[in-house]
């Protein structure tokens, strides 16, 4: 598997589960860093079944909200399925906010998370 500097990767069966290094995802050279390791998991390691863990992270700007959103486009172009969980209340309110709530499969913990996923 290959290394990443952004991200902890690791597999549940076909699953793929992604949990952020960084607490603050904020810093644009950070975010293009993290978007491009983000979708090498799908364009590359062609990797269906994503479970993105957010429960290190603090803060998440809108930028990086425009990495998720192009990530859960390729996985959809792809047949796969991506799902969210562990969002701090804090972080979900943007989510509200912004409607991504209704775009983005959310679930409130990587338990039911990996049902989801794994059901698609």
């Amino acid at each position: 598997m290959n290394e990443y500097r952004r991200l902890d990767v690791s597999e549940i069966g076909d699953v793929t589960v992604v949990r952020f290094r960084d607490p603050k995802i904020i810093e644009d050279l950070n975010i293009q860093e993290l978007g491009s390791e983000m979708f090498r998991l799908v364009e590359v390691e062609d990797r269906r079944k994503l479970l993105l863990n957010f429960s290190t992270v603090d803060f998440l700007s809108s930028a990086a909200l425009g990495k998720l959103i192009t990530l859960n486009k390729k996985i959809q172009a792809t047949g796969g399925r991506l799902v969210l969980c562990s969002i701090s209340p804090e972080i979900y309110e943007v989510f509200k906010i912004t409607q991504l709530n209704k775009f983005f499969e959310i679930e409130k913990d990587d338990l039911s998370a990996l049902r989801q996923v794994g059901a698609g």
